[in-house]
């Protein structure tokens, strides 16, 4: 009896240590070697058909430019040094994949999900990854110059001497994010969620920080010469380096030993006979209550400050979903017109026209009850799929 109690509790603790894997450890843990297809330095651009499962398959130094990989399953994958030149992985997911120094160039990446995922070294230049998910990913080194990364998931990603010099990261979630070193000359990180982000010696020239959530974010060593932090809440840049625009950089407090202040009497001054002694009672009650009131008005006028800031933000960010949905309505009726001027009209039957017209919908309805800025989220992943839905189709009817 002692004996299977035993075992039960060694078997209790085994398995609560695996549970408690590192980063590291658990990024291996979907896929065992050898256990999906063998593809390495496969040529898929010319009309080899990719197996039905892609999840743990190995990749590496495959030949996959411009293949539409939408919404396929690449868990665990190793695609290390694989030409994704153009490719689209819209919806796609890569989660604890093995992307080292891989060519993602011009790839389109929208709403994919990379997880934990290795991008460490690779190349994402002028690559479209709209509501991509990136979470606890390491993309140290990694290249993303130009990279639409609107709306992106960074939260505790690695992005630590990562190029993203001119990109487009406006409303990423990067809380705890580590920008190390990166450069983000002229990169727009407008109405981003940085919270406890690192910036350690990062160079900020020329970004774009306006509305952006900052607390606790780490801009020391930062190279931030006219970067814009307008109306951006809790930024504490102290010890960065730089004039930046729209915040005022922390003042630097005089020492006591500076020749430059007047030098204080080290003993006191003679004091009048009579008024020797500490202050009256009611004297110190009125100067309490003065500041208090005083205290109560600058909180309060703080607090309206935010409420002012953030509903600024929310109409930023109405106002340019209502174009997102505005441009799909339209690319829907350019769709509709060249169906009927070629003679195919039948497509509207399509159900990836279906698919866009639903997603038309529903991004109206979604705007026209969105109250927090969070709620726009379920806008931008409307407008997405009815985009995804128009350019399936396109590339059906163009074949």
């Amino acid at each position: 009896m002692r004996r299977s109690v035993s075992l039960t509790l060694l078997a209790a603790i085994f398995a609560l240590s695996g549970s408690m894997l590192s980063p590291a450890q658990a990024a291996a843990g979907p896929c065992k070697p050898g256990q999906g297809a063998d593809l390495r330095g496969k040529d898929f651009t010319k009309g080899a058909q990719l197996p039905y499962s892609l999840r743990c398959a190995d990749l590496t130094k495959a030949k996959l430019s411009g293949v539409e990989l939408i919404q396929k399953d690449l868990t665990g994958a190793i695609l290390r040094g694989a030409d994704l030149k153009q490719a689209n992985l819209t919806q796609a997911t890569l989660k604890y994949a093995d992307l080292r120094e891989a060519d993602l160039s011009e790839a389109d990446l929208g709403q994919m999900h990379a997880d934990h995922a290795d991008l460490r070294g690779a190349i994402l230049v002028d690559a479209e990854a709209g509501q991509a998910e990136f979470p606890y990913a390491d993309l140290t080194g990694a290249k993303l110059t130009r990279a639409v990364l609107t709306q992106v998931n960074f939260v505790s990603a690695k992005l630590v001497d990562a190029d993203l010099n001119e990109s487009k990261p406006g409303q990423l979630k990067a809380r705890k994010a580590d920008f190390t070193r990166a450069k983000l000359h002229e990169a727009k990180m407008g109405q981003s969620d940085l919270g406890n982000a690192t910036f350690k010696d990062a160079d900020l020239r020329e970004a774009v920080f306006d509305q952006a959530e900052l607390d606790g974010a780490d801009f020391n060593g930062a190279l931030i010469e006219a970067a814009s932090f307008v109306q951006a809440d809790d930024a504490d840049l102290t010890g960065a380096k730089g004039t930046p625009k729209g915040i005022d950089m922390p003042s630097i407090p005089t020492s006591a030993g500076d020749p430059t202040r007047p030098e204080e009497s080290e003993t006191p001054s003679e004091q009048p006979a009579g008024t020797r002694g500490g202050p009256s009672v009611g004297l110190v009650m009125v100067v309490l209550s003065a500041v208090g009131l005083a205290l109560t008005v600058v909180i309060w006028g703080v607090s309206a400050q935010r409420r002012a800031r953030r509903n600024a933000r929310f109409a930023l960010m109405r106002r340019g979903a209502e174009e997102d949905i505005t441009r799909l309505g339209e690319e829907i009726d350019q769709l509709d017109y060249e169906f009927q001027v070629s003679g195919r009209g039948g497509m509207t039957a399509d159900g990836d026209w279906r698919h866009a017209i639903d997603a038309y919908e529903a991004a109206k309805n979604a705007l026209a009850v969105a109250r927090q800025p969070e709620e726009l989220h379920f806008v931008a992943r409307a407008v997405q799929d009815g985009r995804n839905a128009l350019s399936r189709l396109r590339a059906r009817t163009s074949r």
